[in-house]
């Protein structure tokens, strides 16, 4: 009998109604329009959320007072058709400071036509967050992780 490893990663994607070039940057520029509310850890109320667009960058979130909390370094920045971020947050929704124990997310911008846009994520390397890891793959993978989140990011490029 053959027992199959549990998978480390989750895979969604989605056709938006944008080119490209407009997908990519509302995706990055523009992550503030369309990441769901409810999904900071800041402990101020949010003001901004700022991504630095360059391979080392940093994505962070900035309160009303000031604060800020980054979540996540900019891995690779190849406009308009892939970007790769980490996950620095741990299996207690906290900032994880240890770059071994952080996931991450990679993003390809495939064009279907001048008009549309193929958005294929995969979030990887989940078991680097340490026993327990599949209650994050779990988490993102729920109908209020990324899947809610590419909903909402189709919306906004739609929308541009």
């Amino acid at each position: 009998m053959t027992v199959q490893a549990p998978t480390t990663s989750v895979r969604k994607s989605i056709v938006v109604n944008a080119p490209v070039g407009r997908a990519f940057s509302v995706f990055t520029d523009g992550m503030a329009s369309w990441w769901p509310p409810d999904h900071h850890i800041l402990d101020a109320p949010l003001a901004e959320m700022v991504f630095e667009p360059r391979e080392g960058g940093r994505i962070y979130d900035r309160g009303t007072d000031g604060s800020e909390c980054q979540w996540a370094r900019v891995l690779a920045y190849e406009p308009p058709t892939r970007l790769v971020f980490s996950w620095d947050i741990n299996l207690q929704w906290k900032i994880e400071t240890d770059p071994e124990r952080t996931s991450e997310i990679e993003i390809r911008f495939v064009p279907e036509d001048e008009h549309r846009t193929r958005v294929e994520l995969e979030h990887r390397n989940l078991d680097r967050h340490g026993d327990g890891w599949e209650r994050m793959r779990d988490a993102v993978s729920s109908p209020g992780g990324w899947g809610q989140g590419l909903e909402c990011f189709a919306a906004a490029a739609a929308e541009v």
